[in-house]
């Protein structure tokens, strides 16, 4: 890590790829990936069985055996493994497509895109009646994918703009969200609970057998997309002046929303869709971190989120564990009330002008 220019206060980390990152943004990012670390350690420390902090470390190192291994390594640590991973990747996923849309709105879960994958991972379970990870992931995948495909062209007119992307997404996850209500009105009322169960976006029941591979193609996206963050900053700017400065518009484009959606389509894929933390992370990034366009403050603020709402979703109510989705869902209606607000202030609504 080093200062890119003397008397600028931006640092570039070099490795393993450039980003750059002003102090504020550097210092606010470090601090959530602390409170990140700390909340996961404790994640694993309390429950029905408390382990202490020693043998927490004992487990993640293989030093322990019996019970606390069980507890710690198979039980808990892949939830946890999850949460950040998957947490880290919808906020990057968002801050995609805010940035492309230059609008706070603009997130995967409002323009369609986490309907997308719900509806393939539904026709996966519903159709065939395999709950096959494999299987539903790539149901899942190939709707985000598809979703976006169909978003793109409706909206692409002499160049896809921002606002119409968000316009046709609203329209095409209004008219998903009827289709997977029918989907489950009109399926075996069994495997209709089951996928409407899976629906809200729960981490219980987690195995590394779904989290490893699904967080090595997360993190492998979450590479790509920070590799991709010039051209980012650079639309930000308007087209004209990012084909100036040399930037295939439209290519850069679809490869951002291609990525994006397959950041959103894979922890749909394990846990299903997780309302509001894609749209919101990126935002309350943005007011800690300052006017930095970097995707790493997005990403730590997903983490953070994810993983918060998980802890608090454990210990609710005693004795119930509640699916995450229902804490993002529940807190992320209040902060879109607070952002809808805040925009109308922003265009003078009811001020008299």
């Amino acid at each position: 890590m080093r200062p890119v220019q003397a008397g600028r206060r931006e640092w570039a980390v070099t490795w393993p790829i450039k980003i750059r990152l002003g102090v504020k943004a550097l210092l606010a990012t470090l601090a959530m990936l602390g409170i990140v670390i700390a909340l996961g350690v404790l994640s694993l420390m309390v429950g029905t069985m408390p382990v202490s902090v020693a043998d927490v470390f004992r487990a993640i190192m293989g030093h322990a055996e019996g019970m606390v291994r069980t507890v710690v390594v198979e039980w808990r640590l892949p939830r946890a493994i999850a949460a950040m991973v998957f947490g880290a990747a919808l906020g990057a996923s968002g801050a995609i497509f805010q940035s492309l849309t230059k609008n706070p709105l603009g997130s995967p879960d409002i323009i369609g895109f986490s309907s997308g994958s719900y509806t393939g991972a539904l026709l996966v379970l519903l159709g065939t009646g395999t709950v096959s990870f494999a299987a539903v992931a790539s149901g899942a995948i190939l709707g985000g994918i598809g979703t976006a495909v169909i978003v793109y062209a409706l909206a692409f007119r002499g160049g896809s703009k921002g606002f119409r992307l968000i316009i046709v997404g609203i329209g095409i996850s209004a008219m998903l969200g009827s289709l997977n209500s029918m989907l489950l009105l009109r399926s075996d009322p069994d495997a209709a609970f089951a996928a409407a169960a899976w629906g809200v976006g729960s981490l219980n029941g987690v195995s590394w057998e779904q989290v490893l591979p699904a967080s090595v193609v997360a993190v492998a996206l979450l590479l790509g997309a920070m590799l991709q963050t010039r051209p980012l900053r650079e639309m930000e700017l308007g087209d004209d002046t990012a084909m100036a400065h040399g930037v295939a518009v439209e290519k850069s484009r679809f490869l951002l929303i291609a990525t994006a959606v397959v950041l959103t389509a894979v922890p749909t894929a394990v846990i299903g869709p997780v309302s509001f933390v894609a749209l919101a992370a990126p935002q309350m990034a943005k007011r800690l971190a300052g006017a930095s366009r970097s995707l790493m403050p997005a990403a730590a603020m997903g983490a953070l989120m994810m993983l918060g709402a998980d802890f608090a979703a454990q210990r609710l109510i005693r004795g119930t564990v509640f699916p995450v989705g229902v804490v993002t869902l529940s807190l992320g209606g209040l902060y879109l009330v607070w952002l809808l607000f805040m925009q109308a202030r922003k265009n003078g609504f009811g001020s008299g002008k």
